[in-house]
């Protein structure tokens, strides 16, 4: 049985399966591409930047300002790029840039969410479907001879259309579980990292202004 014909017996459920699995299929690539190109480069990145700043902190926010197209990178450079702001301005800008990237992480999630939840559905009501059709053809005085053979044969072929939502929702669950560790641990990444560049700016700032400043509450 090829694809065609499988997708002929699923029944009328399996092209919104299709669509489904196509939207998956490219919210993975997306993302998987995504977070290639930021496991790549972001540990360098990073190093870069939190190295320079011990030395030259004019030097490390330069070099920020070319990793923008990195997520570390606009994640460093946004309070870098202050003109001396005093500290609770400089960990607010941390903070906030922090959240809009890992909002923009999550993009991809909500397709991934609704095929996990609508495939099993959707594959179901093709089942239902199917055991309607065939159940309604039998009439009560044929049942056990062989002209309910072809019923049976219709079952199973109902059975494709749950099978097929399971498979969807399935590879659609693997990889948003996959994604969801990748940005928990870029949170960390982005919660380490900040807070050392904090600790940084907070020992020139008060050098700078001869302040001493409270420590902070973690």
């Amino acid at each position: 049985m090829n694809i065609v014909e499988l997708f002929q017996k699923g029944g009328v459920t399996m092209i919104p399966l299709l669509l489904l699995s196509i939207l998956t299929l490219t919210a993975v690539i997306e993302r998987s591409w995504f977070w290639f190109n930021v496991l790549n480069k972001e540990k360098e990145v990073a190093s870069r930047i939190m190295d320079t700043s011990k030395r030259d902190w004019i030097a490390a926010t330069e070099i920020a300002r070319q990793s923008y197209d990195q997520p570390i990178g606009r994640f460093l450079y946004s309070p870098m790029r202050l003109q001396d702001p005093d500290p609770e301005l400089f960990r607010l800008a941390l903070e906030s840039t922090a959240d809009e990237e890992i909002a923009s992480m999550r993009r991809g999630d909500k397709i991934l969410e609704a095929v996990i939840a609508l495939a099993p559905l959707l594959g179901l009501l093709g089942t239902v479907i199917g055991l309607i059709i065939s159940l309604g053809s039998i009439r009560i005085g044929d049942i056990g001879t062989a002209s309910t053979t072809g019923v049976t044969t219709g079952i199973g072929e109902a059975l494709i259309s749950t099978a097929t939502g399971l498979v969807v929702a399935i590879f659609a669950a693997v990889f948003y579980r996959i994604f969801q560790g990748l940005i928990f641990n870029q949170a960390k990444i982005f919660r380490r990292t900040g807070n050392e560049l904090e600790v940084l700016y907070r020992q020139q700032w008060q050098l700078q202004h001869g302040k001493a400043l409270p420590e902070r509450l973690s």
